[in-house]
């Protein structure tokens, strides 16, 4: 279990529409000395999960059947929403087992890290309610695939291991995400869309710990800055990677997280109802919609220190609100 004292954070809730400034807001934070960042911010040394590296995944192995005359699986195109949003459910159990190999340092080995990203696909997918769908495919076909993508699966393995502390005093868990609607929606959203729906799917560890940060930018807003930070050459990259427009406008063209603030049973908290249980996971709203936070995409030597000192103000007054409805056992 994470040894923090009981004024740190043990898990953020990163949550924001794409390009809004999560990435932004976490490198910021990474440049605080550490004893400021815990007296002034509640946030300890940040250990990382995010379901982004296996969206990309998704799309790869779609590519890869692409290739070789396979039907793809996941995504109809490149530039093409999900099949299901209910998958929405496979990324989340996906990071409740990043969350559980994390907590106890599970180091797997194996010979084949694709082989094994395909079965971890597929058994988040049962768990979510879905088919799985890689152990349908043809052995040989399988085999093709692990085959091509072996190297990003290892690397993506390896990555996970090597975010593994030596302990866990005075450590903060930070899940990044983002979930959305179709542009023009009404709330609440509907399932698979929105925070609700994926909020449920999180394995009580985390929802009896957790806490929202939220970022607020416009949806258009959204989308400018999306194509703006898109690198075509390095589309695996969390910094860099841009979402497709028509993924833009039909998984990310509204969101949900101010509506559930506003009908939440408790005030400055989300009301998350999941297998049974009731959770108040306390929230913030980092309102970004002048946009504070691109300027700190440069390096941190050329950040001037009234900016700095501006945007720390504007994300204590954040993450004290948060404090304030935060309860640890």
């Amino acid at each position: 279990m994470l040894n923090n004292s009981k004024d740190l954070f043990d898990v953020v809730l990163l949550f924001a529409l794409p390009a809004s400034g999560k990435s932004e807001v976490r490198h910021l934070l990474a440049n605080v000395p550490e004893e400021k960042l815990q007296k002034e911010f509640h946030f300890g040394e940040t250990l990382q999960l995010d379901d982004f590296p296996y969206v990309h995944m998704m799309r790869r192995i779609d590519m890869e059947c692409e290739k070789i005359g396979q039907p793809r699986i996941y995504y109809s195109g490149d530039e093409s929403p999900v099949y299901d949003a209910h998958d929405n459910a496979t990324l989340i159990e996906l990071i409740n087992e990043d969350y559980h190999d994390l907590m106890n340092r599970n180091i797997i080995t194996t010979d084949s890290a694709a082989q094994l990203l395909f079965d971890r696909f597929d058994s988040a997918s049962i768990k979510a309610g879905m088919p799985a769908r890689m152990a349908a495919l043809d052995e040989n076909v399988r085999n093709e695939l692990a085959h091509r993508l072996e190297k990003e699966a290892r690397d993506l393995l390896n990555e996970k291991h090597k975010g593994y502390p030596e302990n866990f005093n005075n450590k903060t868990i930070i899940f990044e995400a983002a979930r959305g609607g179709k542009d023009g929606s009404s709330m609440p959203l509907t399932d698979p869309d929105g925070y609700q729906f994926s909020l449920r799917y999180l394995c009580p560890e985390i929802l009896r710990k957790a806490v929202i940060l939220y970022i607020q930018v416009s949806p258009e807003e959204s989308r400018r800055k999306n194509f703006e930070r898109s690198d075509p050459n390095d589309p695996g990259s969390i910094l860099n990677h841009g979402v497709p427009l028509a993924v833009m406008l039909n998984d990310y063209g509204c969101d949900d997280m101010e509506y559930l603030i506003s009908h939440s049973e408790v005030k400055d908290t989300v009301t998350v109802k999941s297998a049974g249980q009731v959770y108040h996971l306390p929230v913030g709203i980092f309102d970004n919609r002048d946009d504070k936070t691109t300027y700190f995409r440069q390096d941190p030597q050329n950040w001037e220190e009234e900016k700095v000192d501006q945007f720390m103000d504007d994300v204590k007054k954040v993450t004290d609100l948060i404090y304030k409805n935060y309860k640890k056992d």
